[in-house]
């Protein structure tokens, strides 16, 4: 079908902010994995020249002289912690709400957990400093339970929702065959609301690996207990002059979610996508 002219315009435009948008992305990466590639001379000379050779030292350095491999594992253990603690709690109480939402009881606690989601952080971030140095959880474990509760609203919200798609016949099938309530939530429901679920798991990974607020107000006290964004906002102010080398730390830091992010993409996009056309 042939455009009209307003149509063809629109259509130029829609891609040239696409490809804007693009470029506004992929540049920091561009400089950041080009500038991590280099050696301090070349930087000094050139910010945005490419450089001459695959210069792998920097990244030498940060492994050897910075004790990466410690924040390196700090993060780890947040987040395949929180994710798997999330991915055990969340769907479950999911499930149990929104197949019980004609009760008072169920409708209350969504509603409350709901409530989670307006609340910005900075609202809930000096007395929860207080509350956690009360019960002396200024520790990693500390931090696991507040990505936990903190990811709690946002998941409930998408998969009570995405649940009550799934038709209740199918549990009761699975009753009829045999099934409990909770071996039919886990051999009928949990796989059918498996997008959703990567979708809530691969989000949180994200913002779980990248967070900085968090540790900073509840791992401040104990270096050895800090996550990578905070070892890499101290890092930087340790080793200023050296870009090359924080740059190279940088990279290393965005590898693991870009691989998870890239796996679990196809999840994502079914998740979302999932239910928007009426069957």
């Amino acid at each position: 079908m042939k455009l009209s002219k307003g149509g063809l315009v629109l259509k130029v435009l829609s891609y040239v902010f696409l490809i804007v948008g693009a470029l506004m992305i992929l540049f920091p990466l561009f400089i950041t994995i080009i500038t991590s590639l280099k050696t301090p001379a070349e930087s000094a000379e050139s910010f945005f020249s490419l450089p001459s050779s695959f210069y792998l030292d920097n990244f030498k350095s940060v492994f050897q002289k910075a004790g990466y491999f410690t924040y390196f594992r700090n993060s780890a253990v947040v987040t395949v912690t929180s994710v798997l603690a999330i991915y055990i709690i969340t769907p479950m109480c999911a499930y149990a709400i929104s197949r019980n939402m004609q009760k008072i009881y169920y409708k209350t606690i969504y509603f409350y957990t709901l409530c989670g989601i307006f609340v910005p952080f900075q609202v809930i971030m000096i007395p929860l400093v207080k509350y956690l140095g009360d019960l002396r959880l200024t520790n990693q474990f500390g931090l696991i339970l507040m990505h936990i509760s903190l990811a709690s609203s946002q998941a409930i919200f998408l998969l009570v929702n995405y649940i009550r798609s799934v038709p209740p016949d199918l549990e009761e099938a699975a009753a009829i065959d045999g099934c409990s309530t909770f071996g039919a939530y886990w051999r009928v429901v949990l796989p059918l609301i498996k997008p959703m679920t990567m979708t809530v798991l691969i989000l949180n990974a994200l913002w779980i690996w990248n967070d900085f607020q968090m540790p900073l107000i509840i791992l401040n006290k104990d270096p050895s207990t800090w996550t990578l964004p905070l070892f890499q906002y101290n890092f930087k102010s340790q080793y200023t002059f050296d870009y090359n080398m924080a740059f190279a730390s940088y990279l290393v830091a965005m590898v693991p979610v870009m691989i998870a992010y890239a796996c679990a993409q196809k999840y994502i996009v079914a998740g979302l996508t999932q239910g928007a056309v009426k069957t």
